[in-house]
């Protein structure tokens, strides 16, 4: 994330400030408190704070004598009056606190240079009825893989997490291309009557604000696949965007759709998208009912494959049934239509996280990235597969090109914390976390991410409360949350509390039993350790594919059956 008080601007990852586009000097520690004080504009920073996050190890004498000189550093690159602060207002003896408005902008790199780079926006709904958002929201998501698929060398499109941010928004297209660092930004409409659908789509440059294409469409319902394939074309032309062969083969062997099985379809992945239990059980009924309509429906199985994998991996159903039931779905969805990268990576993962087929794994994976490499989640979910086997470096720079390509996305940026903490930077790790719940404060997998870092820092009362948070924001309260309050509760010494938490996990019949393990570790109980992960194992629970690259299990490493355990999952 950048961020911006006019007339600056400052690039976090890089800790470099410029103004108005240029320069300006400032050296890297300055830089970093300048970037702590901004983050948190507003916000009384104690002296203390910097001292934790900026000075760690150094001496009271040196901390006191740098942090004045970096504040004098930083006044002076903002032009800034300690008695009248624009920017930088001291508290005597307190700390410090940055008064001007901030806004965060998130930067997105393409992933090579000269890559045309777009951001679609949330369709505009004419219908005047809000029910039928999930048309226009669903047809967002549409285009949104349709251009993506288009010539991923030359083509980078943002994804729908990060582009749903902008629905309804009064931010010029400008401000919008900042944010999101792109070159061009499609904006439509979609107005539907009866059978037929009219959609408006127009594509600007963002530089100049120009409008360099636009079209209205009006088909019938059923062709609208061929529609959406018409848009992308039209768009790449625009763009003078090569098509390759084979995604003009696709684009021209567009089939129709019965109308009713479509609207299923759309419905279906409008609740997916919320993420949640009800909203996944949900969808799986409307997907089913498009693919009863039509049994050669693709899409809908391609859909109905990444609705088990989410809920395996919460443990709302068990691992499994969700395995079997998205194999079945995407091998369904593939034979029907091999050029669809979504179900390559719904298999990738289920191979990974729930089976444990690796070499498969990596083969769906890398069919998913070459059909569709601006698929943000198969960069995702082939990240956590590189982080199971220890390629962690790897890992991180697909978790990196994900974030890339949604960058407003919490679940993901969370993530770039994940891996980060499979790779043992915990202090990265944990700055992520807080830079997530900086802008979602309620997100409770960055609480809980926290929590699990804060851990490894040996912070074991601050673990605890960011499980608690987790716990009370996420509603559901995950086996996952409780079992690690109970491992921060045992690393407390409340060792009572603890056993009283893994009691209650033991009447769930769906309980993570890897993070009960980790409690159980924590306990100094090894014995019940090695059982909750074999029946973990056993049971094809996603977290035991990180069983070789958890830090909460090092106390076990020694024992031979850590060792047998780790061959019988049979990792590379």
């Amino acid at each position: 994330m950048n961020l911006r008080f006019e007339p600056f601007e400052l690039d976090v990852a890089a800790a470099e400030l410029r103004k108005a586009g240029r320069p300006v000097r400032l050296q890297p520690q300055p830089a970093r408190i300048l970037a702590l004080l901004a983050a948190n504009a507003g916000r009384l920073v104690t002296r203390e704070e910097i001292r934790a996050q900026i000075w760690s190890g150094d001496t009271f004498v040196d901390f006191e004598q740098g942090l004045n000189y970096c504040i004098a550093q930083i006044r002076t690159a903002l032009g800034d009056d300690p008695k009248s602060p624009k920017y930088v207002e001291t508290l005597q003896r307190r700390g410090y606190r940055f008064v001007a408005n901030v806004e965060r902008l998130a930067v997105v790199q393409a992933a090579t240079e000269g890559k045309v780079v777009i951001a679609v926006l949330p369709f505009e709904n004419l219908s005047g009825d809000a029910d039928q958002d999930y048309f226009s929201d669903g047809l967002t998501d549409e285009m949104i893989t349709e251009l993506g698929q288009l010539n991923p060398e030359r083509l980078a499109v943002i994804a729908r997490t990060s582009a749903m941010t902008y629905k309804s928004t009064r931010k010029t297209v400008q401000e919008i291309g900042r944010e999101l660092g792109v070159g061009y930004i499609l904006e439509g409409s979609v107005r539907r009557a009866n059978a037929r659908v009219r959609v408006t789509a127009k594509l600007i440059h963002v530089a100049d604000q120009t409008q360099v294409w636009g079209e209205r469409y009006d088909r019938d319902l059923g062709d609208i696949l061929q529609l959406q394939g018409d848009l992308a074309a039209a768009i790449a032309h625009a763009v003078q965007l090569q098509l390759t062969p084979r995604t003009r083969q696709r684009l021209d062997r567009a089939r129709p759709v019965n109308p009713e099985a479509y609207e299923n379809y759309l419905k279906g992945r409008f609740l997916w998208n919320q993420r949640t239990q009800r909203s996944l059980e949900q969808a799986i009924v409307h997907l089913e009912r498009a693919i009863a309509i039509d049994p050669d429906f693709a899409l809908a199985f391609s859909a109905l494959g990444d609705c088990h994998v989410v809920l395996g991996s919460h443990l709302w159903i068990p691992p499994r049934q969700a395995a079997s039931s998205a194999n079945a779905a995407c091998e369904r969805a593939l034979r029907l239509d091999a050029s669809l990268a979504e179900p390559h990576a719904a298999l990738g993962f289920v191979r990974s996280q729930y089976e444990y087929r690796w070499a498969e794994a990596e083969e769906e994976f890398r069919c998913a990235l070459d059909l569709n490499a601006n698929y943000a989640t198969a960069h995702h979910w082939y990240a956590f597969y590189l982080a199971a086997v220890a390629r962690l470096g790897e890992a991180i720079d697909h978790i990196r090109v994900s974030e890339r390509l949604d960058p407003l996305s919490p679940i993901i940026r969370t993530n770039v914390g994940t891996v980060l903490f499979w790779a043992r930077d915990f202090d990265a790790a944990v700055e992520q976390y807080r830079d997530v719940l900086r802008q979602e404060p309620n997100f409770w997998v960055a609480h809980w991410m926290l929590g699990l870092a804060y851990e490894q820092q040996g912070h074991f009362v601050a673990a605890a409360d960011e499980h608690r948070k987790a716990i009370e924001r996420s509603g559901a309260a995950p086996t996952g949350l409780i079992a690690s309050l109970a491992r921060a509760q045992a690393l407390l010494g409340a060792r009572a509390d603890a056993e009283r938490l893994l009691a209650e996990l033991l009447t769930q019949p769906c309980r993570s039993l890897f993070h009960m393990a980790a409690a159980h570790v924590a306990l100094g109980d090894y014995d019940s350790a090695f059982e909750c992960l074999k029946d973990g194992r056993e049971q094809g629970e996603s977290w035991m594919a990180f069983l070789n690259v958890d830090a909460r299990m090092d106390a076990l490493r020694d024992d031979p059956r850590f060792g047998e355990l780790l061959e019988s999952m049979r990792f590379p």
